[in-house]
């Protein structure tokens, strides 16, 4: 068996992870809207060879726009300005299965795949959000269940898009005027509950084979999509021991779908925190929490557990709440966790939690970073790290900068990239066409 390498994924969270990344000296404020932005914090990711970047998505306009930056630009229109600027780095984005058709979708990425050299990767989200809803000329947010089944159809329809040309189906014989050969191509007849597609694709299978699949389900609904069709999965989780059962359900339940474990690279959130010494790596934590306005703590804390907060005491102890059937249950459940096992105030949570996400925040020197990570490695938690540094790019740099060289020095991560796609990266195979076992409808020539 070979030898298992730390994986690192960079999370372009717009300005930083911090709610107040924004304010600092060193930040533009109008940086989540210029693609220059994103493209630097990538190259500074290659730098460091990481596996990839990724970009989140919401296609609405985030809650408080007037006190924090927010995701923005299109992202596979800033991945597809990345490819063009880097050689390696691989490219995830998010493309939500309610508010998209799977054929935009399917061609979107093979697309970005082309583009890139074989650098793609798809985040496949539910989205409970009322007002992305609205956008859509929905009354409500689809309930919990048939956001699921919507998404599991999709997905497969995605897969057999991309799957619908067969590797050699563009021959090129210029002297037999034979472009494509008709027969390498297959429809998809794809009817279900919530979705019909006919098929095929209108381009050629893409350098990887298939996008790689990437998804972050908490829910029970939603590990059973990760296990089905996930290749990597993003998580939360606050201590070793919770993420090795996250990562351990999640592999027996993709072993009951015929799939192998331990091809799965399961990459929890990290924040951090990083300074010379550790008293001024908390005094830069300090600096960022002090500058976190409470009104949009209590906005974003308030939307992720689904209650209004703005009537709560803010120096008392969290109080029992009930996590909506129909909301955000991986981040709440996480919130929710952590504010019960530390005892947390409504303010402290909101400090604690840099404005209002689930993921946890390690603060020290980059000797105390890395060592945190090896620990999570090693104790088999966490295949690496999906990593969101407090501020973007000065945080990602100074990681790049004193983080990856410890790393390195003690054997857990790459010094030059192994090959060229983000498949390659993850010491993923190539996926077999679909087509190529399972008895193709083909199309007439």
């Amino acid at each position: 068996m070979s030898r298992r390498h730390l994986h690192l994924n960079v999370n372009i969270l717009h300005a930083g992870f911090f709610a107040s990344a924004w304010r600092l000296p060193e930040s533009r404020p109008s940086a989540f809207t210029e693609i220059a932005h994103y493209v630097k914090t990538a190259q500074i990711a290659e730098r460091g060879k990481l596996d990839a970047v990724f970009l989140a998505d919401t296609p609405s306009l985030a809650e408080r726009p007037d006190l924090r930056s927010f995701l923005s630009l299109e992202p596979t229109i800033v991945l597809a300005s990345i490819a063009a600027a880097t050689e390696h780095i691989g490219l995830i984005a998010t493309a939500s299965t309610t508010y998209n058709e799977p054929y935009n979708v399917a061609r979107r990425f093979a697309t970005l795949d082309h583009a890139s050299g074989g650098r793609a990767g798809w985040n496949v989200v539910t989205t409970a959000d009322a007002q992305a809803s609205a956008n859509f000329g929905l009354e409500a947010v689809p309930d919990h269940a048939t956001r699921y089944a919507r998404a599991q159809e999709f997905t497969e329809i995605v897969r057999l898009l991309w799957d619908s040309w067969d590797d050699d189906a563009l021959v090129g014989d210029k002297a037999a005027a034979r472009l494509i050969d008709p027969a390498r191509l297959h429809a998809i007849d794809y009817h279900g509950r919530h979705l019909s597609v006919a098929g095929p694709l209108n381009l050629p299978r893409s350098p990887q084979g298939r996008p790689v699949l990437v998804q972050a389900g908490g829910s029970d609904d939603g590990r059973d999509l990760a296990a089905r069709f996930a290749e990597v999965v993003f998580s939360v989780g606050q201590t070793p021991e919770e993420s090795r059962a996250y990562a351990d359900d999640l592999r027996r339940r993709a072993a009951r779908y015929g799939r192998a474990p331990d091809t799965l690279v399961v990459l929890p959130g990290l924040a951090t925190v990083i300074g010379s010494t550790e008293a001024e790596a908390k005094r830069r934590r300090e600096e960022l929490t002090d500058l976190i306005p409470i009104a949009y703590g209590l906005s974003r804390l308030g939307a992720t557990l689904g209650v209004d907060l703005t009537h709560y005491d803010l120096d008392a102890p969290l109080p029992e709440i009930a996590i909506p059937a129909n909301g955000s249950t991986t981040f709440a459940q996480a919130i929710l966790a952590h504010a019960r096992r530390d005892g947390l105030t409504l303010r402290q949570l909101i400090g604690s939690l840099g404005g209002g996400t689930g993921h946890r925040i390690v603060v020290g020197t980059p000797e105390q970073i890395a060592d945190d990570i090896e620990h999570w490695f090693r104790a088999g938690a966490a295949d690496g790290f999906n990593l969101m540094p407090d501020v973007l790019p000065t945080g990602l740099e100074t990681f790049v900068d004193t983080v990856v060289p410890i790393l390195q020095q003690r054997g857990l991560f790459r010094r030059a990239y192994d090959g060229v796609t983000l498949r390659d990266h993850l010491g993923l195979d190539r996926p077999a066409n679909h087509f190529a076992t399972d008895a193709p409808q083909r199309l007439s020539a």
